[in-house]
């Protein structure tokens, strides 16, 4: 076997998920079709959960510095704001905050931190056949080399080689017609404190602040029939229905750095496994930009399916345990999916009394405070539970399957630590040495042993590498849900 696992695309969550494979000792060759790194991106906004996943690969670094700090969304009708729905902390305990910033450059930390790992990605290398057998899986490139791996990923996105080599189906519809997407700068500028949006009767223009003075404009237009423009005509489009939608008839875009124009589109793939291959993030399920969830929810499917996929390849847990990857990602990608399209829906309505609720009846309930609280707890992602899923519990809370924040903790030599900062590759166990014991004699060295820094509950918690909890109880207990979730 040349790998444990071949990943296939280097974009966010083929290199979160190599990383995480790295990081617990897997072998991991990551190919892509590109020619080199993307320069640019539609994904420009990390919630804390995607903030979280990065901090326990030691993949955060100083994104949080290079981002710009837009918290607030402000939408007008002109020049009058009707709404301002303000982000900030869910209180659910997490360092790792959400951050504006392009996707470019969290590849570029991934890659980074990839190299720190072991690892690279290889460019120019086409898949164009696959074969499995009950051993592995032999992927054929389009140079005639071929790859032999124990597993294989596709996280090659929403047009995935892998999934349709494997014959997985993807149903969906198509929720609207075009966007225009421009990135440049714009004079004089706006608020750099926040986005703004601008509600129009042809369609909702949207401005957000990006690193090193640039904005990203994006305005749905779907008279826009132009087939294949190109990025001069799409800017070109951008500039002149700017000054009609927001009003600002002085405000003038330039230095564009790139246009793009997509459909929005909500699809999901009929299963996350066959055999030896899975799929993870847009290769498994797409929806529309609207709250950010895309590489968010892409980053989470990465990091629960690499300490399962960790454990299988060592040994240590039977395969059954990656059918518990799909029964706990899918129904989350369903609810994103469900979510951002209705939030798609809202934001086109063409129809006058779509845009009357819309305008009237919308904008002003959002400008309740619980309700921005709301928003703010939903699009995180913090509050993601498992606890219905087949490695989930009942009882007390924190129940199995629940997300533990990142609790204050010391180390046996006494020494300060965060829970998150622990989990890199790793699982920990917050109770007595007893405890320690019984999660390693079956985890391995893949475990730390710490206590919490306030008062003990009086029962252990093991908690998995993705910050979920496994179970809570004494040694007996640990023992018992570890032979039973690994079989």
């Amino acid at each position: 076997m040349e790998t444990d696992v071949l990943v296939v695309g280097a974009g966010p969550v083929g290199l979160a998920l190599a990383c995480a494979l790295r990081q617990s000792g897997i072998s991991v060759r990551v190919i892509d079709k590109a020619a080199g790194p993307a320069t640019t991106s539609r994904a420009n906004f990390v919630h804390a959960r995607g903030s979280e996943v990065l901090d326990r690969l030691d993949a955060l670094g100083d994104l949080p510095e290079e981002s710009v700090r837009a918290m607030t969304i402000t939408t007008y009708a002109g020049d009058r704001p009707m709404m301002k729905i303000r982000f900030g902390d869910p209180g659910l305990g997490t360092a790792a905050p959400p951050m504006v910033i392009s996707q470019a450059r969290v590849e570029a930390r991934l890659r980074e931190r990839l190299a720190e790992l072991g690892g690279r990605p290889e460019w120019d290398k086409r898949l164009t056949t696959l074969r499995q057998d009950a051993a592995g899986v032999t992927a054929v490139l389009a140079d005639g080399s071929t790859v032999r791996a124990g597993w294989l990923v596709g996280c090659d996105g929403s047009g995935s080689a892998v999934r349709k080599l494997a014959g997985i189906r993807f149903p969906g519809v198509k929720v609207s017609e075009r966007f225009l997407l421009v990135d440049g700068r714009l004079d004089p500028e706006l608020d750099r404190s926040g986005t703004s949006g601008w509600a129009h009767p042809d369609g909702v223009l949207g401005a957000m602040p990006m690193p090193g003075d640039q904005w990203r404009l994006l305005a749905y237009d779907a008279t826009f029939r132009d087939d294949k423009p190109g990025e001069e005509q799409i800017a070109e489009r951008m500039r002149r229905i700017l000054p009609e939608r927001t009003g600002l008839t002085g405000l003038r875009l330039h230095d564009v750095t790139w246009a793009s124009l997509f459909s929005v589109h909500r699809r999901l793939a009929d299963t996350y496994r066959d055999g030896r291959i899975l799929l993870a993030g847009d290769a498994a399920h797409v929806h529309a930009p609207f709250g950010g969830q895309g590489m968010l929810t892409g980053l989470g499917d990465a990091e629960n399916l690499a300490w399962k996929l960790a454990l299988v390849v060592k040994g240590r847990a039977a395969e059954r345990l990656l059918d518990t990857y799909q029964a706990e990602r899918r129904p989350l990608a369903t609810q994103v999916l469900r979510g951002s399209t209705a939030a798609t829906k809202v934001n086109i309505a063409g129809s006058p009394l779509g845009r009357l609720l819309r305008d009237q009846v919308l904008m002003r309930v959002f400008n309740q405070a619980w309700l921005q609280r709301w928003t703010t707890y939903t699009t995180s992602q913090l509050w993601v539970s498992y606890r219905r899923g087949p490695l989930g519990g009942r009882g007390r809370k924190p129940r199995p399957g629940d997300r533990i924040g990142d609790l204050a903790c010391e180390r046996p030599d006494g020494s300060r630590t965060r829970l998150h900062a622990e989990l890199r590759g790793k699982w920990a166990v917050l109770g007595d040495q007893a405890a320690f014991e019984a999660a390693r004699q079956r985890l391995g060295d893949q475990v730390a042993s710490l206590r919490a820094a306030g008062p003990a509950s009086g029962l252990a918690m093991l908690v998995r590498p993705d910050a979920h909890l496994a179970c809570k109880g004494g040694p007996a207990e640990l023992a018992r849900w570890l032979d039973g979730a690994l079989g």
